[in-house]
């Protein structure tokens, strides 16, 4: 074993964390190889892949590589468990769960509980930024990517099409903040070369998935071009915070019963949504930067009181309180669309399915668009 065959943190950490259990080691985030274990990250922060036809159950040897960074990289392909350790010889039936999220009491005093969940934003900031001056930020004028702004003092870039929600929002949001802004803004063709990219680097064509990939790919794409090697990203805060509409109506989409249970899931859900966004991005040849993932911010969110998460009145209540120390109060308090919306590429993407002939009367059309996109870019490249 070499410790580059671990991704995220330094191996001495991982094996104290291996040792005490400890799920919040003070990272953020890792994957990979730890002497004869794979091992990952309670949150999923570093995505990592078994080869299903790499071993078999008994332990005999198969064929290698027998786990990736990328599952482009595997013949089948399968997700490691966030929290889960596994042997290298049997990654697949061997895999058992380490780590879990801790349930912490909520800190009763709400000035404490805001203080904390401050020191630990801005741990994350200095931990994840680190005094580089080649990271670029993904900004689409919501509180989120604004405090990232702020917080790494990096320049930003937005991506959408010329009459999108995002493009203005974050304009008027950049005005307010007295920073300078690049668009990044696209055209329809911009979806069709990217889609298949974006398909084989997360290894997913569903709709939604390359619906919210894709902007992410597009700013990157520029953000490499302009010579930058990091790109930072607000991921986090809607699921850690309670961000999301679903977690005040308690509606089907949720199985919690409470608002602070329904943040527990979208916490717990982002270990299937991270590999996208990470896997996304390191294709355009950046890596991620997430503050918000930061053990410190998570292990503050943890303990925020119920008032402090979100009610009919208001969402990301502490996380806002914590953004007007550093922005002004009118990007501090705003809401966002979600970005596929926001950009436009989710209505952009629709209509160019369907004047493909996939026409929404079609189960899952726009998949079936993205899957015709991919082979025909395969075909292209055989």
């Amino acid at each position: 074993m070499t410790e580059s065959n671990l991704c995220g943190a330094e191996a001495a950490i991982v094996r104290d964390a291996l040792e005490c259990r400890d799920p919040l080691p003070g990272t953020a985030g890792f994957a990979g190889q730890l002497d004869d274990s794979l091992v990952r990250d309670v949150l999923g922060r570093v995505p990592l892949f078994v080869d299903a036809g790499a071993t078999t159950t008994d332990g005999t040897a198969g064929h290698d590589p027998a786990w990736a960074f990328e599952p482009a990289a595997l013949d089948d392909p399968r997700l490691v468990p966030a929290g889960a350790v596994a042997p290298v010889d049997d990654p697949l039936a061997g895999q058992r769960s380490h780590w879990t999220l801790p349930s912490p009491d909520p800190e009763p005093d709400q000035d404490a509980a805001i203080d904390t969940l401050a020191n630990a934003i801005r741990t994350a900031g200095d931990a994840v930024g680190g005094g580089r001056r080649d990271v670029a930020v993904a900004f689409s004028g919501g509180v989120d990517s604004a405090l990232v702004a702020e917080l790494l003092d990096a320049p930003l870039y937005v991506v959408g099409f010329p009459d999108s929600h995002d493009v203005e929002a974050a304009r008027t949001a950049a005005e307010a903040m007295g920073r300078d802004l690049t668009v990044v803004e696209l055209k329809p063709e911009d979806l069709e070369r990217a889609a298949p990219e974006v398909a084989r680097a997360t290894g997913r064509t569903n709709a939604m998935d390359v619906q919210i990939a894709l902007p992410l790919y597009l700013v990157g794409e520029r953000v490499a071009a302009d010579g930058f090697d990091a790109l930072a990203v607000g991921q986090g805060a809607d699921e850690l915070f309670g961000g999301y509409e679903k977690v005040v109506r308690l509606d089907h989409r949720v199985d919690a019963e409470t608002v602070r249970g329904a943040v527990r899931e979208q916490i717990e859900g982002l270990s299937r949504q991270l590999p996208r966004d990470v896997l996304t991005i390191r294709s355009t040849g950046l890596e991620p930067v997430a503050p918000f993932l930061h053990d410190a911010v998570l292990e503050a969110a943890l303990r925020l009181p119920d008032p402090l998460l979100a009610d009919d009145d208001e969402r990301k209540r502490g996380f806002r309180r914590v953004a007007t120390r550093y922005l002004p109060a009118e990007v501090a308090t705003r809401d966002k669309k979600a970005v596929q919306y926001g950009s436009l590429v989710a209505r952009e993407l629709d209509r160019l399915a369907r004047q493909a002939g996939y026409k929404r009367r079609i189960d899952d059309h726009v998949t079936k668009y993205v899957e015709s996109l991919l082979e025909d870019a395969d075909a292209r490249s055989d």
